[in-house]
């Protein structure tokens, strides 16, 4: 079921996207498989493939900012990732659609996941119209409030209000809102997109998740987050590493804390 744009009219009302490292057939057979066991009508987009790019010739990453708040700079996997990630929500902006789940080529998700996708946009677009993403490949959740259960045969997932919003980005569901901001709001990259995800909706809100998740993943290894022969964990550390990560993490969750119980 790779589509074309009258396949996509199948969706009710959103776009999917599957981001696959060009060669990596395999990995696409697989996803694809498991949408169309779950009736999801989808696009392939060729991920970008950053494992060799020189980060001195990347404009838009900042190194000293990377530096300033991952504690460390980042490697070529990491900003390709977060390339795909960005063509992915530019690809869904020129289309009409309303919402678009965007699944990377690892993915495995719940044979019900069209249904759980309709649900979720359907519930979201009454009790919260400004909605702007859902993570609904995380496997841990913290500082959260449940809002919704949804039954899918003998599973159950609880959408979750997802204050602390969850890392990861396996499965990505964005309102039009939530793409545009993100599109728009992009100057330099800083940190890894799932990083910048939980920095960036901690923040403003509009962020949603879900427990367990309806998209899980196989045991392959991301390809396109990969950091190639730099080790991701030692690539240009600062001596301040470990205070910078801490304080980063507490800030986010002292923020998270005080909209969970004061917004």
């Amino acid at each position: 079921m790779v589509s074309n744009s009258n396949d996509i009219a199948l969706n009710a009302d959103f776009c999917c996207y599957v981001i696959n490292l060009d060669g990596s057939t395999e990995r696409f057979s697989q996803v694809s498989a498991s949408l169309e066991k779950a009736g999801v009508a989808f696009e392939r987009l060729s991920a970008f493939d950053g494992r060799k790019l020189s980060l001195d010739t990347v404009a838009d990453y900042d190194a000293a900012a990377a530096r300033r708040y991952m504690g460390r700079e980042l490697v070529g996997g990491e900003i390709g990732c977060y390339y795909s990630h960005l063509n992915a929500a530019k690809a869904f902006l020129r289309t009409d659609r309303s919402y678009c789940l965007v699944i990377e080529d690892d993915a495995a998700p719940h044979e019900a996941l069209q249904a759980i996708v309709t649900e979720t946009i359907g519930f979201l677009n009454a009790h919260d119209p400004e909605w702007r993403i859902v993570n609904m490949g995380n496997e841990k959740l913290k500082i959260f409030r449940p809002l919704k259960t949804m039954s899918f045969g003998k599973n159950i997932f609880t959408l979750c209000s997802a204050h602390y919003f969850p890392m990861t980005t396996g499965a990505i569901l964005w309102s039009r809102k939530g793409a545009q901001e993100f599109v728009d709001g992009h100057r330099v990259i800083f940190a890894p997109v799932d990083n910048f995800f939980r920095h960036w909706i901690t923040r403003v809100g509009g962020g949603y998740s879900f427990f367990p998740r309806p998209v899980s993943t196989t045991d392959a290894v991301s390809d396109i987050a990969h950091p190639g022969k730099i080790s991701r964990s030692r690539n240009a550390r600062s001596f301040l590493y470990g205070l910078r990560k801490q304080r980063r993490l507490m800030v986010d969750k002292l923020i998270a804390t005080k909209r969970k119980y004061f917004s």
